[in-house]
Formats: C-alpha cells, sequence, structure tokens
C-alpha cells in the first residue's frame, strides 16, 4: 500500500516551525509494512492544495493530510475539502460535545469560533479528535482514501494511534514485513562507509537496500528488509548483518537506533558511575545532551562551562603554569580540566573539551577546528587531538559526539 504525505501551512515553508509529522508519521506508518511515496509541503492556498491532491492520488491509495484545520480565516483546508469532494456542511452534536468537554477540562471559556469546527462535510466519516477541537475528516475517491488531521503534533499523534492507524490496518491490513536493522558506526565518513561497503550492496538481493544517515563524527548505517515472506526475511536480514559485522568490526559502536548520549546513559547507571563535563568550546553543548534524557540526574552531577583561562584556573584548577606554556587548547590542559571537574563534582567520570570553534581565532599552528578532546572514567584517561573543519555549528556538535564516543569507549572497555 502506497502513503502520502502531505502537509499544509505557510509556517512550514517559510521556516517558522519544522515540519516534525511527516517524520513521524512516516516512521509510524513504515513499521506496518506501508510505503511512503512522497511528501509534500504547501501553502495555505486553495489551488495549490486542491493540485497537490490531484497528484498525490495519482500514485497514492491513502494520503494523509494534516494542518489549516482550525477556526480561524488562514486555516482553509476545511473548505477546500468541501469544495474538492462535494457535499455541504452539517453541525454535529457529538463533535460539539467534544469540544465542549475539552474546553471544560482545561478550564477554558468556549467561543463561536471554536464552535465552528462542529460542522463537517456531510460526506465524510469523522474520527473523533480527543486531544484537540479539530475533528479529524476521511474521503473516498475511486477506491482510495483522503485523511485530514489537525496539525498540532500533539492532535495529530493522538488521532494516528488511537484512530487513524487502526482503521487503516482493519481496512488494508498489515500483512507486509519490514526490518529495519541499525548499525551505528564511528571513524568512517559516509563515502568511505559505502566504498567499504560496496561489494555487500552488490550482493543483496531486491528485497533490501542500504541508507547511509551521517552526523558529525556518526554514520547511522540502516539495513532494510521488505517482504510478504517474514520468516524468508528474517533469515536473509540476519545473515547480511553478519557480513556487514565482519566487514565494520569494532568501529560498529551499537546496533541500538539510540543517539550516543542515551547509549553513555545507559552505561553510566548500568555501572552505577556518575559524569560531570568541562566544557570550552562545546560551550555546555555535551550537558545541555545529556540533562535532555529524562532521568539523566540519575548520573549527571553538573558541568563547568570554562570559556575563559580564568575559569579554567579559578574553577577547575588547570595550572598557570600549563596556560602558559601550551596553552588553553593542548593535551595537558584537557587533562587538567578532566581532572578538575571530577573533584568539583565529585564524579567518576568526566569528559572535557578545548579548541577553536571558528570561524576565527585560529593561527598557523591551531587553525580553526583544532580540538583537544578527553574523557576520564576512574584512574583512566582517553585524551585525544581532532582536526574539524571551519564551521563552527559543525565542530560543536563533532566535538561533543566526539567527547560521548570516547566515554562510552571507556565504559564499555
Amino acid at each position: 500500500m502506497k502513503i502520502e504525505i502531505i502537509t499544509i501551512g505557510d509556517e512550514i515553508l517559510i521556516g517558522q516551525i519544522v515540519d516534525t509529522n511527516s517524520a513521524w508519521m512516516g516512521k509510524e506508518v513504515n513499521l506496518l509494512g506501508w510505503e511512503i511515496v512522497r511528501i509534500t509541503t504547501v501553502p495555505d492556498d486553495s489551488a495549490e492544495i486542491k493540485q497537490a491532491f490531484d497528484s498525490a492520488f495519482t500514485r497514492a491509495d491513502i494520503i494523509l493530510v494534516t494542518g489549516g484545520t482550525g477556526p480561524t480565516k488562514d486555516d482553509v483546508t476545511k473548505n477546500v475539502l468541501l469544495e474538492y469532494f462535494g457535499g455541504k456542511l452539517i453541525f454535529r452534536e457529538d463533535i460539539k460535545d467534544n469540544i465542549e468537554q475539552i474546553f471544560a477540562n482545561r478550564n477554558i471559556t468556549l467561543n463561536e469560533l471554536t464552535l465552528s469546527q462542529a460542522y463537517v462535510p456531510d460526506n465524510a466519516t469523522v474520527l473523533m479528535n480527543k486531544a484537540g477541537t479539530a475533528p479529524c475528516t476521511c474521503f473516498e475517491k475511486e477506491g482510495k482514501l483522503l485523511v485530514s488531521m489537525a496539525g498540532v503534533p500533539s492532535e495529530m499523534k493522538w488521532l494516528m494511534s488511537n484512530e487513524v492507524l487502526p482503521m487503516l490496518i482493519k481496512r488494508f491490513g498489515d500483512n507486509a514485513a519490514v526490518i529495519h536493522s541499525t548499525f551505528l558506526v564511528k571513524n568512517y565518513s559516509e563515502s568511505a562507509l559505502a566504498e567499504k561497503l560496496a561489494s555487500l550492496e552488490k550482493e543483496l538481493t531486491p528485497e533490501f537496500k542500504l541508507a547511509y544517515l551521517p552526523q558529525p563524527g556518526i554514520v547511522r548505517l540502516r539495513l532494510t528488509g521488505r517482504s510478504s515472506d517474514k520468516s524468508d526475511l528474517e533469515k536473509k536480514t540476519e545473515a547480511y548483518c553478519g557480513k556487514i559485522r565482519n566487514l565494520i568490526g569494532n568501529d560498529i559502536f551499537s546496533e541500538k537506533d539510540l543517539p550516543v548520549e542515551i547509549l553513555v546513559g545507559n552505561s553510566l547507571k548500568k555501572l552505577g558511575v556518575s559524569l560531570s563535563t568541562a566544557e570550552s568550546c562545546t560551550g555546555g553543548n555535551i550537558a545541555h545532551l545529556i540533562t535532555e534524557i529524562a532521568g539523566s540526574s540519575e548520573y549527571f552531577k553538573g558541568s563547568v562551562v570554562a570559556y575563559s583561562n580564568e575559569v579554567k584556573h579559578n574553577v577547575l584548577r588547570v595550572s598557570s603554569e600549563s596556560l602558559d606554556l601550551y596553552g588553553a587548547v593542548s593535551e595537558q590542559v584537557v587533562n587538567e580540566m578532566l581532572t578538575g571537574v571530577s573533584s568539583v563534582c565529585k564524579t567518576e567520570c568526566a569528559v572535557a573539551t578545548s579548541g577553536i570553534a571558528g570561524p576565527g581565532g585560529g593561527s598557523a599552528e591551531k587553525p580553526v577546528g583544532t580540538v583537544w578532546i578527553g574523557a576520564k572514567y576512574r584512574d583512566r584517561y582517553l585524551i585525544r587531538l581532532y582536526k574539524f573543519g571551519n564551521i563552527r555549528e559543525y565542530n560543536i556538535s563533532k566535538a561533543s559526539n566526539m567527547a560521548l564516543l570516547m566515554l562510552l569507549e571507556l565504559l564499555n572497555e
């Protein structure tokens, strides 16, 4: 079964918000063995929306639409659906009751504009939205289906999970098997990894494909198999996974599709040890990544953002001699930062960074992108010099990932 996603809203096209709906829907739909053939974003414009519908119906069995279902004038989707599929608006008491209950639960005064959402096309199948006021409407066209949902992510997720996907499974089934196997790989660029696996890619049967998903310092390698024969698919998947392990070896640091900060957190919890960070060029980004994880207070004690030499010396007790003789961007200073932050925060583990993120501040001896990174686990230290590029955001992100990878290396020894 082929599915197309259409997101509606000027705010997406001008970059005011990021379209997270499509990514979430794509993942959930794919798990059922269905194929996303296209994702399209269109403005709040009737002609553009109708054109997108026409185009989608030529290639998809189901069209999932989000956005433009609110009660204000810029929300045009309901009127477009009425024009496109015909019919007339009718008032639904059950939708009104749902809206009133939601407003009562939130202790908000209901207004007539919101109540207008109880009017829906009479030729639509309505799925009640228990997470918001905009109902979900479904329309048939030549055996194909269009489902229009609210664009608010929490409402869309509730509708998809509780109403839309169960309806689609009941109608179309989920018999196709899809298996995703993910390998998190270090020490390779995307192109270098592709070269390493070139012979394997030639061996893959048509049910399989490899995808390379790079991020700074890490490549997520995904093997996807799709077949109606689940047993055969599982056997072939394991065989190909074995070949990938043999080819890449220890540079695979995880076969769980999880961010490195979560992998580090899991290892810290398993070992019952705590972590602190001493950050210069990363400016607290490593601490930010760690504390985005719910429950990280169990193992993360704190961070010192030692951007200046004064803070390195006064707080982390980095010696003046090391700063004067070797400079802040040096192995010696990072070593002392690790010891200092472990002492200040009383942790068994630490990571530290000091470098030149750019775009300015470099020299012939230490150009932009020069970064010293260290990790510590009890009395074991790992300190390395990296030469990144001259893009500040990339350097910060890659230094953060490399610090966490180095710590993970120590924790897993």
